[in-house]
């Protein structure tokens, strides 16, 4: 999000990692392959299909949707979101593409092909974040509660509170779905879990902390770790962050028997 709210989900993420009864696998990565990524990107949702990365960035008056070329980064194709809105997460279902605004309670469908409005639609609280299966979309609110959305109404069909090691876990951001699970930004932090979408549970932790060098790193510019997306047809992940100058294709290392740190 664009404002600091607070640094409660650090905190608590921390606290619940570190506890003596916290049994949560713990993974570390390493950078398979490193691509550029445009560093005025405010990266907020984030996913692969056909060979190409599918981008949208937020912040009032400069949120957009675009398709990337995964290997130099280039923008071939771009939508700017109307200047009063703050654009967050993104999803592909069939020939459409599907986004949220933060506070404004609205949600848009474009043709995936020529991100032509088709259409909108509301829904209540905040949107961050959308991912999908094969059967319905899954979107995040910011809050432990994940929602289950009806493709083609997009109502919501269900929910699910996300917890680590018993406790609601808050501030459950950008998704992605990997492999049966879902991979969710804890905002704030360099933390990526692995979520079971069917109890909310978190099944695993991955710490990215340091994937993107102090060089790097730009003053007053360079936010948080956000932006995850899978390529399933090859088995690749792919992380980015807020204003990031890479994104990183990672491979997961472990699970270590540790404690977070």
């Amino acid at each position: 999000m664009a404002t600091l709210k607070t640094a409660f989900a650090f905190g608590f993420f921390m606290a619940c990692a570190t506890a003596p009864q916290a049994a949560t696998p713990i993974y570390d990565v390493e950078v398979v392959h490193t691509y550029p990524h445009d560093a005025s990107a405010f990266t907020e949702g984030l996913f692969y299909l056909d060979g190409y990365l599918y981008e949208s960035t937020g912040l009032e008056e400069h949120s957009t949707i675009r398709k990337v070329r995964l290997e130099t980064g280039e923008v071939v194709q771009t939508l700017a979101i109307p200047a009063q809105y703050f654009g967050e997460g993104i999803v592909n279902w069939r020939r459409h593409l599907i986004s949220l605004t933060w506070k404004s309670h609205l949600g848009f469908v474009f043709d995936l092909k020529t991100f032509k409005l088709q259409r909108q639609f509301q829904y209540e609280g905040e949107g961050w974040a959308l991912t999908r299966n094969d059967k319905q979309i899954i979107m995040s609110d910011g809050t432990p509660q994940l929602r289950f959305l009806d493709p083609n109404t997009l109502k919501e069909t269900g929910r699910v509170e996300v917890t680590l090691d018993g406790k609601a876990l808050q501030n459950v951001n950008e998704l992605e779905w990997v492999k049966g699970e879902i991979f969710a930004n804890v905002w704030q932090t360099n933390w990526i879990v692995r979520i079971d979408p069917g109890s909310g549970r978190v099944v695993g932790a991955i710490n990215c902390a340091g994937l993107l060098k102090r060089e790097d790193f730009v003053a007053g510019q360079t936010d948080v770790l956000n932006g995850i997306a899978y390529d399933s047809k090859n088995d690749r992940l792919f992380v980015t962050g807020k204003n990031w100058p890479k994104l990183f294709e990672i491979r997961l290392r472990g699970p270590f028997t540790r404690t977070v740190n």
